[in-house]
């Protein structure tokens, strides 16, 4: 880690989890790199922490944008210690509905965003033989709903890379966590959310539904970014931090009750399961 005060490099922070944890991890006199599409909207955070604070602008759909990000902070820094790829954002579509255009955005930015960030950052975490990378995914990446499913693809994605991605980097030193938050009070479900224009009827009772209960919930999720932030903070300073960290009592409720569908759906079908393979 670099000297005592470790280095973090956050995207998405001019809102949401990504300011609570900017805030958090400012607050307790450590460094960052603080990123936005519009920097100017963290203005307030470096004239807080003066040097301590650095806002850079970055599009993580933009390859050259995200290497100048990197190579700026590590410029300012010296080094990159903790990833935080938090830049992110869903959309309420049932499948037959999704508009490819808005499908393939959504991808740029949860999953090859977030690659483009990781693959700048671990030559220098490499180096070092020491980092932490932090890939937000979501309660959404381990089970899925109507009218999020492009939203789940992607975290379903990410919680793959990074799985792997810690199978990799893991000897070398340097360690990954898959961030799964519930509903946090956050503009996810508000002026963030993007909704296909296209609506059709049959999905009213499925897709149609959901799409309303999730925009009725904006503002009222029971989940406190701050305490979130706290909590990822918590799993930094851990001896053995998990590959996974669910955040909010829903996620995990949620994600027991996933657990046990799945036990149930392979041992239903363990004997068809067994029939596959010649015989011993």
């Amino acid at each position: 880690m670099s000297s005592t005060t470790p280095i973090w490099f956050i995207t998405g922070a001019s809102s949401g989890l990504g300011r609570a944890l900017a805030e958090a991890v400012l607050a307790r006199g450590w460094r960052a790199a603080i990123t936005a599409r519009r920097p100017d909207t963290l203005g307030d955070l470096t004239a807080a922490h003066g040097e301590r604070a650095l806002a850079l602008a970055l599009d993580v759909t933009d390859g050259r944008s995200v290497a100048a990000a990197v190579r700026d902070a590590e410029a300012h820094f010296g080094a990159i210690d903790v990833l935080v790829n938090n830049a992110g954002y869903g959309y309420l579509s049932a499948i037959e509905e999704g508009e490819d255009a808005e499908i393939r955005a959504q991808f740029e930015t949860n999953v090859f965003g977030l690659i483009a960030v990781i693959k700048e950052v671990l030559p220098g975490m490499r180096l070092r033989r020491q980092g932490h990378i932090f890939n937000v995914s979501s309660l959404g990446g381990l089970v899925a709903f109507a009218a999020t499913g492009y939203y789940h693809a992607t975290k379903f994605a990410v919680e793959a890379l990074s799985e792997s991605l810690a199978n990799e980097v893991g000897p070398l030193g340097i360690r990954v966590t898959i961030l799964e938050p519930g509903g946090f009070r956050t503009d996810w479900a508000g002026r963030s959310m993007v909704e296909s224009g296209t609506i059709i009827e049959d999905y009213a009772e499925t897709a149609g539904k959901r799409r309303q209960a999730t925009r009725s919930i904006s503002g009222k999720q029971p989940g406190d970014p701050a305490r979130a932030a706290s909590a990822i903070i918590s799993a930094f300073e851990a001896g053995e931090p998990p590959l996974r960290l669910l955040l909010g009592a829903a996620s995990l409720k949620i994600a027991r009750e996933r657990l046990n569908t799945l036990r149930a759906n392979f041992d239903a079908w363990a004997d068809t399961t067994l029939s596959a393979d010649f015989p011993s």
